[in-house]
């Protein structure tokens, strides 16, 4: 007979076998099998695979497009999670306040990011169109342009777009996460503040930013792994033109694998990608452990 100690052990692991092995089907072996891919050269007739090593792989750092494609990726991340950052927290900050329709306006926030992704970018394509988008047709009311601006046919236009649409999107999350972190902050750390005679801006650097840098380290974390493989919204939008000028990552990889069957470089970028959101994730814990330490 087993002790009770071991007992529960050997019934916890057997219960956690299922999740465990499901993992591994759903997440270790798609790895492995681009890991596996990007070290060789695959038939398109046979599906047969040839070993090529890093051969995939200094090809592709050799690609000018695969360096367009990175540069494009980081300005889309760095870009769009900066301004769902920025954004997030002013209307996080205004929602937590004594707001006049406060709870309609909640509801109203989460509709950008539960609608459909094809759905928003087709509303955004009418809105952007150079000869009748409502966009260039108001800005041409007020005065502020003379002529219809190519928002999605011309570069830099194209990207800046992208990351407008993209901001708008995705925000929401970030207002979701930061507005129920500012709703269990002690107010007594406020009226403490206003006691010393601390204003608004004293208390949000010294209270409210402190307060929330758990919080916003995961959110910049998910938001910068999240945008960083985000693959629909550009794609729709632009579908990584004018020319590869909002081409990132994400399209390349379509492109290599599905466009021109060349699995093995399709892979290699994949792997590549998965390596940098590895990156992410280690800044990410070497961060918090730093921040507990100092705690």
């Amino acid at each position: 007979m087993l002790e009770p100690q071991r007992r529960d052990q050997a019934l916890g692991m057997a219960l956690l076998a299922p999740t465990v092995l499901l993992f591994a089907l759903l997440i270790f072996y798609p790895v492995a099998q681009s890991l596996f891919l990007s070290l060789h050269r695959v038939s398109t007739l046979t599906l047969r695979t040839q070993w090529i090593g890093l051969a995939n792989f200094r090809a592709l750092f050799a690609d000018p497009a695969f360096r367009i494609s990175f540069i494009n990726t980081l300005i889309w991340t760095v870009s769009a999670v900066s301004l769902q950052l920025v954004l997030g927290v002013g209307v996080a900050l205004l929602l937590n306040g004594r707001l006049v329709g406060r709870s309609a306006a909640r509801g109203l926030l989460l509709f950008p990011y539960l609608l459909p992704t094809a759905v928003a970018v087709l509303v955004w394509r009418w809105l952007f169109n150079d000869l009748y988008g409502l966009i260039n047709y108001a800005l041409m009311s007020i005065g502020l342009i003379s002529a219809p601006v190519p928002w999605l046919s011309q570069s830099p236009n194209a990207m800046i777009t992208v990351i407008l649409v993209g901001t708008w999107k995705f925000f929401p999350f970030v207002v979701i996460a930061v507005l129920a972190r500012l709703q269990s902050i002690p107010e007594s750390l406020y009226e403490a503040a206003r006691i010393d005679g601390a204003g608004r801006w004293a208390q949000f650097w010294d209270i409210t930013l402190p307060q929330l840098a758990g919080v916003l380290s995961v959110v910049i974390l998910l938001r910068s792994i999240w945008d960083f493989k985000e693959f629909d919204l550009i794609y729709l939008m632009t579908g990584g033109g004018p020319g590869i000028s909002t081409q990132t990552l994400p399209i390349l990889v379509y492109r290599q694998a599905f466009q021109l069957l060349n699995f093995g470089r399709g892979a290699a970028v994949a792997v590549t990608m998965f390596g940098f959101m590895l990156l992410f994730f280690a800044v990410h814990v070497w961060v918090t452990r730093r921040r507990e330490v100092e705690a």
